[in-house]
């Protein structure tokens, strides 16, 4: 076998003297043995390296109370670290066994200083995703995007650690690496568009805190309307109420106008405005015997008493003719209407009455004149929100008919048949 071998080299020889590599056939074979015992020796270390770092790590996770140590195991932090002891102990004696081989101590210097670089970022890689789990269980963390800042920093780390390869591969100067890069540097920007304007907009967001992780969100332009579940450096996903995932460019937050709901749910209120619009031929101007029957409406007997004193008085005072009712001053049905509708608000025990409370004529259009509810609703949570604005509009819409007013709808077929 070892004739074969040796018959091999000799065939092969020439090619290699060629190359630069003219050594001996004895040289080769103990360069091989050279290399071979280096690797055994290589993995023995990272065997027991491997057993001594997961042991310590493990134990050290289960003493003490904090969990970032939990999340370095669970994220194979010592594993990697474990990897990085024989291939400093391989880098080290490439020189002193490949001595008298210039050629491969160059190749095989290389390479296990691209692994070593590689496996830095990687370890770096696995203690940033630990912090990342690790900031995301805290509840001042929990709605910040951790991701993004993460994702930049590597992006950082990856473009050193891939300059320092072709620099080590190449044997190029780093200011003239650089300064290549800086000739290409449209490119870059052409192949790496969403990735800047992700930096971009990440930096944007997280600065003036325009939208975090549990924010409620609406974006028309993309179909979303639900809470914020991930932020990273080029998209930010959204859990739709309807259950499904809506995933929306990081930079269009930046460009683009969307609803952040944050505000309101931070608030004393969420708020009511709506409107119902009255049939403009059923307002009228009250006459005394509809005043004394709409005394019988609890809500607004006192204020029905006061007022119909002061126009009275002031109509006298006045010598007003109320022959006519157009004369002097008057009580119209709306706005007892609004006035009854400001007091039902103000007896409501869901109404929050320490912010704005208002019910207000709107400008009049063809289909009637709006009377609009504003108000604030001391329970945000959605469901009972709609519960509440339900109830308020049931009991405003079923008022309307004691007032001699009519609510604009827009006639059926069928009315139009009977007619």
């Amino acid at each position: 076998m070892l004739k074969f071998i040796e018959k091999t080299f000799t065939f092969f020889y020439p090619i290699f003297r060629k190359w630069g590599m003219g050594y001996s056939f004895a040289s080769y074979l103990s360069l091989i043995l050279n290399i071979a015992l280096m690797c055994i020796l290589a993995y023995t270390i990272y065997i027991v390296f491997r057993l001594v770092l997961v042991t310590i790590m493990i134990f050290i996770a289960q003493k003490t109370k904090t969990n970032f140590d939990d999340l370095l195991v669970s994220n194979k932090t010592a594993k990697y670290i474990a990897h990085l002891i024989p291939l400093l102990f391989i880098y080290k004696s490439v020189p002193v066994i490949l001595e008298r081989y210039e050629y491969w101590e160059g190749v095989f210097g290389k390479l296990v200083g691209i692994y070593i670089v590689i496996l830095v970022l990687w370890i770096i890689r696995t203690i940033f995703n630990a912090l990342r789990d690790y900031l995301k269980l805290k509840p001042r963390y929990s709605d910040k995007p951790i991701d993004s800042f993460i994702q930049v920093i590597m992006i950082v780390l990856w473009i050193v650690g891939i300059t320092i390869i072709i620099s080590r591969l190449f044997e190029i100067g780093h200011t003239e690496l650089l300064t290549t890069f800086g000739a290409v540097s449209a490119i870059i920007i052409l192949i790496f568009r969403d990735i800047i304007l992700g930096f971009v907009a990440s930096v944007q967001v997280s600065v003036n805190d325009m939208i975090r992780i549990g924010d409620w969100i609406t974006m028309s332009k993309f179909g979303a309307d639900g809470n914020v579940i991930e932020i990273n450096l080029t998209t930010v996903k959204v859990r739709n109420f309807d259950n499904t995932t809506t995933t929306i460019p990081t930079y269009s937050l930046s460009s683009d106008s969307f609803q952040n709901w944050r505000g309101m749910l931070n608030s004393d209120g969420r708020r009511i405005k709506r409107h119902v619009l009255i049939k403009t031929s059923s307002i009228h101007f009250l006459t005394n015997e509809e005043l004394i029957k709409l005394k019988d409406i609890s809500l607004i007997s006192d204020y029905i008493d006061t007022r119909m004193s002061e126009v009275d008085k002031f109509n006298m005072d006045n010598g007003i003719d109320k022959s006519l009712a157009i004369n002097g001053r008057n009580l119209t049905n709306v706005g007892l209407f609004r006035k009854y509708i400001t007091q039902y608000l103000n007896k409501h025990p869901a109404i929050n009455k320490d912010l704005l409370l208002l019910c207000r004529q709107m400008q009049p259009t063809a289909q009637g004149v709006p009377l609009e509810v504003y108000a604030f609703t001391s329970d945000k949570q959605w469901q009972n929100y709609e519960y509440i604005m339900s109830d308020i509009f049931d009991h405003i819409i079923a008022s309307v008919p004691y007032f001699g007013l009519e609510l604009y709808e827009m006639p059926s077929t069928n009315e139009f048949l009977q007619q």
